[in-house]
């Protein structure tokens, strides 16, 4: 029999057991680091593949829409330059098809709908490739009649169905490999707080029994060392990891932001196309009924002319939403402008809804565009009277504020300072979190369809923010909402601007004999802008560069006025007005363009003392714009 007392055998083994299974437990988790290492590496592939494919699905479809659109250009417009795209496109989608196919190879469940795309592209390009034959014979109205025939149109319609299929079948499986990862990521966790746990009490045990054996505390001072030097491992598998699931993160916002500017470019499609489809019918309808002699045809002109405008507003809403509109700053009085547009918000809010102003006293001046904010003000009231069915109160209130650094530090892009305040609060249904944090977005709209663009709020927010201020919206469901637009106070001694007040809409004729020179290089435009000169009275010259400008100007001293567009080829329009100003000093000048960045415009403001009207205009506009230039 052994000579040792039954009662310390167990002690003796407790250390050995509880290190054995120390370093079990420290192997599987060594292990499951390395899996998951692994598995995330994987799975950091299969994203960046998903990703490429979806990117090339994409192309893919952007290839086709700008093959169709040039086909619908070219037949619109029988312009042979139309079809630049067209013939782009047909020689970049077999290349575009192979690299989708290639991305989707090992993709079964996408390669249905990509089928489907095979079988259809053929049909829809012989389509158009049919049409566009015909308007080179000179068939315009066969190769229209197919057009409107919309079996193009469905054809299309099936591809943009597949390919949305795809897409959504690519994110689905992007977010399910992230969940995935998560998940084991959690597990994980969990595993390493358990060994560090069972280190803990190992530790703790080892200390007890420090005063019973000298031995059994150094060996377990080396198995503590030990866990250590494998929690130290883990810990630098699991940093390896983290950064392997940052980077598939970055992969997926991606993702992300393309689906964002996706949505963007649909709804811009989308309205567009809805604008465009009235004027194409109207002008159409006008034309067949002018060509029988039938002169009625003012519905179709009101309809084709308000669709056009509608559609010139999209556009100004956009460039305020990007912060590229050109602005004309002026001081402004924020108390005037709310007073004097009292009466204006009144007769546009209806009987049901009571108006309040609360004007504060003392109240700085802003420097910002006056026409701009005006319609800021009225999109806000506009926007809370929607939101009151039933009627309710709306207030208007202006203060002075400041906005400190621990408020800026919560938003980039506002610097801390004296603000003023330009308050609009409802009392009607409130907006949910989830919906106050979208309402910023473009065509983000809660209205039914056809009450609104969904432009409205972001107009707004491109406005301020290009404007170097700051929007919030604070909403409870049930309360109402208040939205704070805060604009940086004006230091200097300008006089405060007067409003235009209605002057806009008036025609403001030309005096006698006064001549103006149109300079624009594109034909249609250009004969249109001097046609509109001539309604309101005034001579014209015309030219299509600034070299045959600078010609006219010399041998016709009598010119008053230089109306010119800034984008031009080989001169534009800012170098033939300082050109101009060499022979003639005392000419006037007024610009026009759809778009410029730099010519006259640097950071999103009008250079000083510079006239400008952006397209489209309307007859008024131009008339009261050319006025001021000439009287200026």
């Amino acid at each position: 029999m052994s000579d040792t007392p039954p009662s310390r055998l167990p002690r003796k083994r407790a250390p050995l057991i509880l290190l054995g299974l120390g370093f079990i437990l420290l192997s599987g988790i060594v292990g499951a680091v390395a899996a998951f290492t692994f598995s995330a590496q994987r799975t950091a592939e299969e994203q960046t593949a998903l990703y490429q494919a979806s990117v090339r699905i994409t192309l893919l479809f952007s290839a086709l829409q700008d093959v169709e659109a040039s086909q619908r250009g070219y037949l619109l417009t029988h312009d042979e330059a139309y079809l630049a795209p067209y013939q782009d496109g047909a020689k970049a989608l077999p290349e575009r098809m192979a690299m989708v196919a290639d991305a989707i190879a090992d993709r079964p469940e996408l390669k249905p709908d990509f089928a489907q795309i095979q079988s259809i592209l053929p049909k829809k390009l012989a389509e158009i490739d049919h049409t566009i034959g015909l308007g080179r014979e000179g068939k315009w109205d066969e190769a229209t009649a197919i057009v409107r025939a919309d079996s193009g149109r469905e054809m299309m319609d099936r591809i943009r169905d597949a390919v949305g299929r795809m897409r959504t079948r690519q994110a689905d499986a992007i977010r399910a490999a992230s969940q995935s990862v998560a998940e084991a990521a959690a597990r994980l966790r969990i595993g390493v707080g358990v060994v560090a746990l069972f280190v803990l009490v190992l530790g703790t045990y080892a200390f007890l029994l420090k005063r019973r054996q000298r031995l059994q505390i150094e060996e377990s001072a080396d198995v503590i060392e030990a866990h250590s030097h494998a929690l130290e491992a883990a810990n630098a598998s699991l940093r390896e990891e983290m950064a392997s699931r940052r980077a598939a993160e970055d992969q997926l916002r991606q993702m992300q932001r393309m689906e964002a500017v996706g949505q963007l470019a649909g709804g811009i499609a989308h309205d567009f196309n809805n604008m465009l489809a009235v004027v194409i019918s109207a002008v159409g309808l006008a034309t067949r009924r002018l060509a029988k002699g039938d002169l009625d045809i003012a519905k179709y002109l009101d309809a084709a002319g308000d669709a056009a405008n509608r559609a010139a507003g999209l556009t100004k809403r956009l460039l305020a939403f990007s912060r590229q509109q050109p602005l004309a700053p002026e001081p402004i009085d924020a108390n005037k402008m709310v007073a004097d547009m009292s009466e204006l918000l009144r007769r546009t809010l209806g009987e049901n809804v009571q108006l309040e102003t609360v004007l504060a006293g003392g109240l700085w001046r802003i420097k910002a565009d006056a026409s701009q904010l005006e319609n800021s003000v009225l999109n806000l009231a506009v926007n809370a009277r929607d939101a009151m069915p039933d009627g309710g109160r709306i207030t208007i209130e202006t203060a002075n504020a400041y906005l400190d650094d621990v408020y800026v530090s919560q938003d980039s892009g506002i610097a801390p300072g004296q603000y003023v305040l330009i308050a609009v609060t409802d009392t009607g249904t409130g907006m949910t979190p989830e919906v106050a944090a979208k309402a910023f977005d473009p065509f983000f709209t809660t209205k039914r369809v056809g009450q609104g663009t969904g432009l409205g709020l972001s107009q707004v927010y491109g406005f301020v923010r290009q404007s170097g201020g700051h929007i919030k919206i604070y909403s409870e469901i049930g309360q109402g909402t208040t939205l704070k637009l805060y604009l940086p106070r004006h230091f200097g001694t300008e006089n405060v601007s007067v409003p235009a007040g209605d002057s806009a809409a008036k025609l403001l004729p030309a005096r006698e004999r006064e001549l103006v020179l149109v300079v624009e290089d594109e034909e249609r435009v250009r004969a249109l802008a001097v046609d509109a000169l001539h309604e309101i009275g005034y001579t014209t010259l015309s030219a299509d560069c600034g070299k045959t400008a600078l010609e006219l100007l010399e041998a016709h001293p009598e010119v008053v006025l230089l109306f010119t567009d800034i984008v031009m080829p080989d001169m534009n329009g800012r170098k033939l007005a300082d050109l101009a100003l060499e022979i003639r000093p005392s000419l006037k000048v007024l610009y026009t363009t759809g778009f410029t960045r730099n010519a006259v415009v640097h950071n999103g403001i009008l250079d000083p003392g510079v006239r400008f009207i952006a397209k489209p205009f309307t007859l008024e506009l131009l008339a009261r714009k050319v006025r001021e230039a000439i009287d200026g």
